[in-house]
């Protein structure tokens, strides 16, 4: 599978990221992501906050 996306200067592992991130542009339902892509929650939720900026808190720390 390497052979297929080298040429193009993708790895399996950051084609599977771009799948994830764009699963979360479009919905913000990190239960949603965990199902489909077999993530943690922790995981799920680093997704959803890079896809929606605007949703997350911006409370000190």
């Amino acid at each position: 599978m390497n052979g297929i996306f080298r040429p193009l200067g993708l790895s399996p592992s950051k084609l599977r990221q771009d799948r994830i991130l764009d699963e979360a542009r479009h919905t913000a339902d990190p239960v949603h992501l965990m199902r489909v892509f077999g993530i943690a929650a922790e995981t799920a939720m680093k997704y959803i906050a890079t896809a929606h900026p605007e949703r997350t808190s911006k409370l000190p720390r």
